[in-house]
């Protein structure tokens, strides 16, 4: 009887090991600061609204930092539980569930202050010089309008070339995601040239991005229901948008010491 007792505590104290660690789920993610940067706290806001989520549920994430096209596809193999975040496309239902919306994205037109600028349609905008991404989509309706020529845009690989333009007056109107746009100004610019661009209020394009867990994993129907019960109760307790006012405050800013302990280690 008392190898049979000494087995029961046995199996009883690895249960319980087992539960008090933390299972680890891998997300594959691209480089889109501040909302998933190895350059921002926690990885960006959305990286950390992830973490937190997930850590509710007894896991511990993990991100893998990809190329966007690879962070797709390594997932959509299974390589990955999840990939972070991406806009909804029907194709993409081929390869994915899609998580309740995880982020809003809102696109306005960056403009230098001295520049007074009002837009009620896009008609407004004609005979302006537009700064644009490479291979950069806008939306439907304001690509249709590019296509037709009626504005210029100057296409460069990054935000912090558009906006040297736009501080240089060759660009009237910088069309950007307004978090990414306030974290490249406060990434590459001096206070004084942060202190001359500001945005238009009405929006270009609203957006939502998504948490995609592969279809060819067993255990992600269950994951994703489990995801969106925490990320509804998040919003509903209003701490959803504690993440985003700690952004705008720059909170999720890296600061020197943090950089010296990441060179560093531990």
């Amino acid at each position: 009887m008392r190898w049979k007792s000494l087995l029961a505590l046995c199996c009883l104290s690895w249960c319980l090991s087992t539960q008090a660690e933390p299972r680890e789920l891998q997300i594959s993610v691209g480089d889109w600061p501040p909302y998933l940067s190895t350059d921002q706290r926690h990885n960006g806001v959305i990286a950390h609204i992830i973490s937190d989520l997930f850590a509710e549920e007894g896991y511990q994430v993990s991100f893998r930092f990809l190329p966007w096209p690879r962070a797709y596809s390594t997932a959509a193999a299974g390589q990955y539980d999840a990939t972070g975040v991406w806009m909804h496309k029907d194709e993409r239902e081929d390869d994915f569930l899609f998580s309740a919306p995880l982020l809003d994205e809102q696109f306005v037109f960056f403009h230098l202050k001295s520049q007074p600028f009002d837009w009620q349609s896009f008609d407004d905008l004609a005979g302006m010089t537009l700064g644009g991404g490479l291979e950069y989509s806008y939306g439907p309706a304001f690509d249709a309008f590019l296509a037709q020529g009626k504005v210029k845009m100057e296409r460069v690989s990054s935000d912090q070339q558009n906006f040297d333009k736009l501080l240089k007056e060759r660009i009237v109107l910088y069309p950007q995601e307004m978090n990414v746009g306030y974290a490249a100004l406060r990434s590459h610019f001096t206070p004084a040239e942060r202190a001359r661009i500001t945005h238009h209020p009405k929006p270009l394009l609203v957006n939502q991005s998504y948490l995609m867990l592969p279809k060819r994993l067993a255990a992600s129907q269950e994951l994703m229901q489990r995801f969106n019960q925490r990320l509804q109760a998040m919003r509903d307790s209003g701490r959803y948008d504690r993440y985003f006012r700690d952004l705008q405050a720059g909170k999720y800013m890296l600061t020197e010491e943090d950089a010296e302990q990441a060179s560093t280690g531990p």
